[in-house]
């Protein structure tokens, strides 16, 4: 009876000596570990090597994500950093050209003949994938410096409310923004074609500086850098990557996602700074742009003054 005691201390000790044997096989064990002297096993924990668990899963057996140290160091100290230095820079330079140049008008009066630019559908879809990029930028700068700027004022429970709602919506309005993206993409792709006269678009910087209207088709040059590099490039960039967030399941390893994640970040930056631009021109930038949305007609001086190609082409007049 008295060996009873040191018989139930025997067997797990054994079954622990079987694990640890078996471990031993898969990698060696580190030197200096003798007597208390375990730090190599800590600084090989610290690098990410895995070691032995009885919990099945992709990278289960792996203790510290090294990853997560250098994501952290990534997001904090630079895209949070310089995206939030970007957006204000871009802010200020808007105003002070706004504030110089002023919008810029119209040739002459508008003269109440209006001509169709975009139907109903191509405004619809506009609509759509504008009111959710706006949400979702709205969500998307609340989520990396919510907690910078607005934590100090409103407190942490507020804030964290606030995120704890903004988060699912955030991922559920990225699914609306996918598809009708591309829908947008497809539907304007070949109105957004180089074409010759885009090289005196260019010259002559837009007619932006000495305010003057350069002729163009449906779409100017600046337009269609706006479609190719911030609609179509950015967004798949950010559509994709914020996809894999949604379904972290395809990458399933921390690493990739990681990866996604900072993507997803500077992708997402970057179009909002790009943004603001093409918000500035469709609204207060210039006179009468506005409408081509709202009501998807514009003022016949307006289609000549901007697009003057595209007003020939439609109405078959040469003046």
């Amino acid at each position: 009876m008295l060996a009873l005691p040191w018989l139930l201390l025997w067997i797990p000790d054994q079954a622990a000596a079987t694990q640890v044997a078996a471990a031993a096989e898969v990698r060696p064990e580190p030197a200096h570990t003798d007597g208390h002297n375990i730090s190599p096993v800590w600084r090989e924990v610290r690098r990410g090597v895995p070691g032995v668990t009885t919990v099945k899963g992709v990278e289960s057996n792996v203790l510290i994500q090294t990853q997560g140290d250098v994501w952290r160091h990534l997001h904090n100290n630079w895209v949070v950093v310089y995206g939030g230095v970007l957006i204000i820079l871009v802010l200020v330079a808007i105003s002070v050209f706004h504030l110089a140049k002023g919008t810029m008008r119209l040739s002459a009066p508008p003269t109440g003949h209006k001509i169709q630019r975009f139907s109903l559908f191509e405004r619809a879809i506009h609509g759509i994938v504008a009111t959710c990029f706006v949400l979702l930028a709205i969500g998307g700068l609340l989520l990396m410096f919510g907690k910078h700027v607005l934590m100090p004022v409103f407190g942490h429970t507020a804030i964290s409310v606030a995120m704890q709602i903004l988060k699912p919506i955030h991922n559920f309005l990225g699914l609306v923004f996918a598809a009708a993206l591309v829908v947008m993409i497809l539907m304007w792709a070949k109105d957004n074609l180089w074409d010759k006269v885009d090289a005196e678009w260019i010259r002559r910087a837009g007619g932006l500086i000495d305010r003057t209207h350069v002729p163009a088709w449906r779409f100017n040059f600046g337009e269609k850098t706006w479609f190719w590099i911030g609609v179509t490039f950015l967004g798949l960039v950010v559509v994709v990557s914020g996809v894999l967030l949604d379904f972290p399941m395809i990458l399933a390893a921390r690493g990739p996602l990681t990866v996604a994640d900072l993507v997803h970040g500077i992708g997402a930056m970057l179009m909002i700074l790009l943004s603001f631009g093409h918000i500035y021109m469709g609204t207060i930038g210039l006179e009468g742009t506005s409408q081509s949305m709202t009501t998807g007609k514009v003022d016949e001086v307006w289609a000549k003054d901007h697009n003057l190609l595209w007003y020939r082409q439609v109405t078959g007049k040469t003046d």
